[in-house]
């Protein structure tokens, strides 16, 4: 097994015993999945969303609901696989009735996503989300950068991760095109930045 395969697994058996998690017992209780990630573990471009929804508790898979739809639709656009990027939350389990995860719950999880950027080593994190922007704007010292999700959309930030070069690109959330159908052809647009910063 590939060591970067063994390090998620070992992420991945450390969730499922994470007792600690005010969101563990509601996840034993239904009878659900962490959602850990899926997708290629040497991507350049790594897209860190908030945290599971109902579809992606009850299969496991990062994104496979309506948003997901949404989300590989883009990808498509700006003519990349869904296997050749990495797809992840900073919350790895369901927050109940899909409400916005809280600071709690975003500390707890969060150094499981700092160990998955880690080994990924990404070139690109795309964050889908105000969550995920503040938290990933804020771990790579951007934290003074950071705007409403409004106006940081689409925009380029460089900086450093302890590997090397990273480009932090936030996004809106996929799931913004499902209640209005202007935010598709936003969410495209500011696609574009992402396929205009790869190397393919």
């Amino acid at each position: 097994m590939p060591l970067k395969t063994k390090q998620m697994k070992k992420i991945k058996e450390e969730v499922l015993d994470l007792k600690q998690s005010p969101l563990y017992a509601e996840r034993i209780k239904n009878k659900v999945f962490p959602v850990i990630g899926e997708g290629s573990h040497d991507a350049e471009i790594m897209f860190v969303g908030e945290a599971p929804g109902k579809n992606e508790s009850q299969t496991g898979k990062p994104f496979c609901g309506a948003s997901g739809k949404v989300l590989d639709e883009l990808l498509d656009f700006i003519d990349l696989n869904r296997q050749d990027v990495y797809i992840t939350n900073i919350v790895k389990d369901r927050p109940t009735a899909n409400r916005d995860p809280s600071v709690e719950e975003i500390e707890i999880y969060g150094p499981f996503l700092d160990r998955q950027i880690n080994i990924i080593q990404p070139k690109i994190i795309a964050t889908l989300g105000r969550y995920s922007a503040e938290y990933i704007m804020k771990k790579f010292n951007l934290g003074d950068q950071i705007e409403t999700i409004g106006k940081m959309r689409g925009k380029i930030f460089e900086t450093e991760a302890p590997y090397g070069k990273l480009k932090i690109i936030p996004l809106l959330h996929p799931a913004v095109a499902l209640y209005n159908s202007f935010s598709r052809d936003d969410l495209k647009q500011d696609f574009k930045s992402l396929g205009g910063s790869t190397s393919k």
